[in-house]
């Protein structure tokens, strides 16, 4: 696989004894999908489709009205959650996607609520409703705090290919956001060389994602 921005991919040759091993747009590792465009789009939406298929799996419990929805919101986040949240520690999230697992969220209590579409319930009568808030988000968004602050202080190899520059110009046009725009931005951290000092202080980092875990998305 060549990862590039480029539409087309370029060429890459590489024999073993003498045959062509065949290129790859997409190819699974350790149950996440890689992608030659250096994206997560692919990953997340088979994430998503993998957690709804486990919830249709638990349909039985997890809608049940006989138990209590805060007993199936426990389920949920017991047996869907780790599902959908598999590997997002290292997911570059865009606005997109945000609106993706937001609606992925609200997927699964209107359903466990049995809320039909046709009821013309807003998110925020829903979530009233049930009892609960919106949480998704914040998860992942703590789990790439805690992911990167690990990296940057173990110094090895990790924190290399994250704060690293790469020689040569710009592309033309608008840059991708990247993975440590959006965790600064979620920690309100200022600049990034500000999150990066951070970071290196393992007192100063905790407390920095804990008061962003309680203010929210």
């Amino acid at each position: 696989m060549v990862v590039s921005r480029k539409q087309i991919a370029p060429e890459c040759n590489i024999f073993i004894g003498g045959t062509k091993l065949k290129q790859r747009e997409q190819f699974k590792y350790l149950g996440t999908l890689i992608s030659s465009d250096g994206r997560n789009k692919v990953e997340i939406s088979s994430r998503i489709a993998q957690a709804k298929r486990s919830f249709q799996k638990m349909k039985a419990v997890l809608t049940n009205q006989c138990i209590s929805i805060q007993t199936r919101q426990r389920a949920l986040q017991c047996y869907i959650e780790p599902i959908l949240m598999y590997g997002c520690e290292a997911w570059t999230i865009s606005k997109q996607t945000q609106k993706n697992l937001e609606a992925t969220e609200m997927w699964f209590i209107r359903r466990m609520l049995r809320t039909p579409w046709v009821a013309k319930k807003s998110n925020e009568k829903v979530l009233k409703e049930a009892h609960t808030k919106r949480s998704l988000m914040n998860k992942i968004r703590k789990r790439h705090a805690t992911f990167f602050g690990h990296v940057m202080r173990k110094g090895k190899m990790e924190h290399i290919v994250t704060t690293g520059m790469m020689e040569g110009k710009r592309s033309r046009g608008r840059q991708r956001e990247k993975m440590l725009d959006g965790l600064t931005k979620w920690l309100n951290a200022g600049r990034v060389t500000q999150a990066l000092t951070a970071a290196m202080d393992r007192d100063v980092w905790k407390d920095m994602v804990a008061n962003a875990t309680k203010q929210g998305t």
